[in-house]
């Protein structure tokens, strides 16, 4: 049997069957935090400062006073990955919720002044060659910034657990492909998602979708591989005819999409310019993680 995970709670870490926060915990009752999702390759938090001012971003919108500088989050990552001997292959699912609260509600004024910090690390080696997706469109939309703002990376998944639902008991369908308010495409369930048509790649606007850091790299990857690279509006037209079409995250690096409602998109196998991204990035993956002194 592995050995218990470590988990870093509150300001120690413990083994995972003592990690616990309260039942009066405002993100165990509503979802009231932030997270991040982080890899970790050779030792190396990818990404680290990027996912530290998302997370701070992300509290500054809702008025979580967090726990730590960046010192004591990159101190209290470190302790985690340690306590669990990971150096490699690691995922790292980092969490702040509003605190425990002095009495059920969703009132921010019953929670504590500071928030409580979960670190989680985890072993999720990367795929060295990605499975191919298949999704379908969901029938649930992605809210518009009028309802919650999909910059702020908080902890009520609820959106995307609703819309994998739908294809739960398909075992055709990887996941879902999601839609905004209007109908425009959003991103897919877990992932941003990228269209290639005619060598240009191109990316739904973030006004339905996280400003995901890989998305964020794939644009400039992309550009400065001179591929005509923009964020725009896309439909389910252009999806269905691009030549190709992958997703992309923290957890997965880029995944090409081979069906999408049943529809097979270019050849129907991982495109060229999806490997040459795929490539590209971890090239700057390795480049980053040599020079990264943080962790």
């Amino acid at each position: 049997m592995p050995e218990p995970l470590k988990i870093f709670v509150g300001d120690a870490v413990v083994p995972e069957h003592e990690a616990r926060v309260s039942v009066f915990d405002a993100g165990f009752q509503s979802g009231d935090a932030i997270w991040e999702g982080l890899r970790v390759y050779g030792g190396r938090v990818l990404k680290l400062d990027a996912h530290l001012r998302r997370l701070e971003e992300s509290a500054h919108a809702l008025r979580i006073r967090l726990p730590y500088d960046r010192d004591g989050f990159v101190d209290a990552i470190r302790r985690t990955l340690d306590a669990n001997g990971f150096v490699d292959d690691t995922h790292l699912r980092l969490m702040v919720t509003r605190g425990s609260r002095s009495t059920s509600g969703m009132d921010p004024r019953n929670a504590p002044e500071v928030g409580t910090l979960v670190v989680i690390a985890e072993r999720k080696p990367v795929d060295a060659e990605p499975a191919p997706q298949r999704l379908r469109t969901a029938s649930i939309r992605r809210p518009h910034p009028q309802v919650v703002d999909a910059s702020i990376h908080h902890a009520n998944q609820l959106n995307s657990i609703l819309a994998r639902l739908e294809v739960l008991d398909e075992p055709e369908v990887d996941a879902t492909l999601m839609l905004d308010a209007f109908g425009y495409v959003a991103e897919a369930d877990t992932a941003n998602l990228f269209c290639v048509s005619d060598g240009a790649v191109s990316t739904p606007f973030a006004t339905s979708c996280l400003h995901g850091i890989t998305r964020g790299s794939v644009l400039a990857i992309s550009a400065a591989a001179g591929y005509p690279t923009t964020e725009r509006q896309l439909t389910l037209f252009d999806v269905y005819n691009a030549d190709e079409v992958f997703v992309t995250g923290t957890v997965c690096e880029l995944v090409p999409v081979t069906v999408v409602d049943g529809r097979r998109i270019g050849t129907g196998s991982p495109g060229p310019v999806w490997r040459d991204l795929l490539e590209r990035y971890r090239d700057e993956v390795r480049a980053d993680v040599a020079r990264d002194t943080e962790l």
